[in-house]
């Protein structure tokens, strides 16, 4: 035997004596081998022996492995954690508040609450209006903050509100009794001024004994949205007239509400419907102003309750006056003759020229003749696509609309013969 060799490291892996310059072994360290014990035998021909596994070499027969319950993983796992909980947390303020604070963008108007309706029955049309908005939140505020039923009503919005304040404002109703007030589609100025004066829950400011029509439109500061042909008329029908200046529709106030704030309210209203609709209004229109387009809009009120039927009596009347045609509408000769109309209409009645009688004046009558729904106003100025210059009642309800006066005669001996019938079957009183 030989005597044992230190230090001599065994080959390194993949090295065979054929990679060697000479068949010296050099001595050097290898630092992967700290506890390299000394050789013992004869050192041995390698070059048969295959390459050296790593594995060997490190002294682990098996493949290294990677930690992953150390301290930094957790760490980073629950950092993502938290900061998912925290973006869902902040969602869910930010909804919160975009739902009791969120402003709806509106100009300040009244709302009118019907019977029956609910606190819930409002969350649909404040949900299209406010971003993030959620009505379930809605629902739990309202159920923790509100302790009374809708009450029937009208309130005052102020501009741009919150569902808070909206909320705050609509649960006032509860706490005062309701009076109703009800103005039909096509009755008069006159008519309204008569229902407020008839109902003694209502305070009189305006319209107390001797007020008439110059003193009722200076105390509702309202002089400035007649035109001057109307301040200036000598026709006391025609002077200082507000007619069709109140939108007609069911409202609720509380008890001892003032004539004043009941006129106002439905003024503004009436103001904005017509407004909204001038704005987007069709083209080549025969109306110069928003005042002729409700002038006209209260004569189609007159005119017809048949909803379908509105935008094709616009569209004879601006077919008329387009071919300055007068108008010839019954409605106007009624509203000139006052309080001496009794029901029928003689062909006196029709050969008078009054300020309103469109069979003897041309183009619009100086005022409005009723008050006119928004869906008349609609009409007015969308009128239908028809070339039609003339209409008369059918008999059966409903009108005949007709291109020209052949057809329109027609249509009149129709009518009659229609009346004529119907009477011969009625039974004698």
């Amino acid at each position: 035997m030989s005597k044992p060799t230190p230090n001599i490291p065994p080959e390194r892996p993949n090295e065979s004596p054929s990679n060697k310059q000479d068949g010296t072994v050099e001595e050097r360290v290898d630092t992967t081998l700290p506890d390299a014990q000394p050789v013992v035998d004869e050192v041995e021909d390698t070059s048969a022996t295959p390459a050296t596994n790593v594995s060997l070499i490190s002294g682990n027969s098996k493949p290294r492995q990677y930690k992953v319950n150390n301290p930094s993983f957790f760490m980073q796992r629950g950092y993502q954690v938290l900061l998912v909980l925290g973006l869902i947390a902040a969602f869910f303020l930010v909804m919160v508040y975009q739902t009791l604070f969120g402003r709806i963008e509106q100009p300040q108007q009244m709302v009118t609450i019907e019977p029956g309706q609910t606190y819930y029955g409002l969350l649909p049309q404040w949900q299209q209006q406010i971003p993030l908005f959620s009505a379930g939140v809605a629902k739990l505020y309202i159920k923790s903050q509100v302790d009374a039923p809708l009450h029937a009503g009208t309130y005052q919005l102020p501009e741009n509100p919150t569902i808070a304040e909206a909320l705050q404002i609509l649960g006032q109703g509860a706490k005062a009794a309701m009076v109703k007030v009800q103005i039909i589609e096509g009755k008069t100025s006159k008519d309204l001024y008569q229902a407020l004066r008839d109902n003694d829950k209502i305070e009189k400011e305006v319209l107390t004994a001797d007020s008439d029509n110059a003193s009722i439109a200076q105390a509702l500061d309202l002089t400035g949205v007649l035109p001057d042909s109307v301040t200036n008329s000598s026709d006391p029908i025609v002077n200082y007239n507000l007619e069709g200046w109140f939108a007609p529709d069911t409202y609720y106030y509380g008890e001892g509400t003032s004539d004043k704030k009941v006129l106002t309210d439905l003024y503004k209203r009436q103001q904005q419907v017509l407004t909204d609709a001038w704005e987007n209004r069709a083209p080549n229109l025969p109306y110069k102003s928003p005042y002729e387009a409700l002038v006209m809009a209260s004569i189609i009120e007159k005119e017809t309750s048949v909803a379908d039927e509105r935008p094709l009596v616009s569209a004879v009347f601006r077919n008329r006056l387009n071919k300055n045609m007068r108008m010839q509408t019954d409605p106007t000769i009624i509203y000139g003759m006052g309080s001496r109309y009794d029901g029928n209409i003689r062909r006196k009645d029709i050969n008078e020229k009054t300020s309103y009688n469109t069979y003897q004046i041309d183009g619009l009558p100086p005022t409005p003749i009723a008050l006119p729904s928004a869906a008349s106003i609609e009409a007015t100025l969308h009128p239908a696509d028809s070339e039609a210059l003339y209409f008369v009642a059918t008999g059966n309800g409903g009108h005949k609309f007709t291109n020209s006066l052949a057809e329109h005669n027609q249509a009149v001996k129709d009518y009659l013969s229609v009346m004529r019938e119907k009477k011969s079957q009625t039974p004698p009183q």
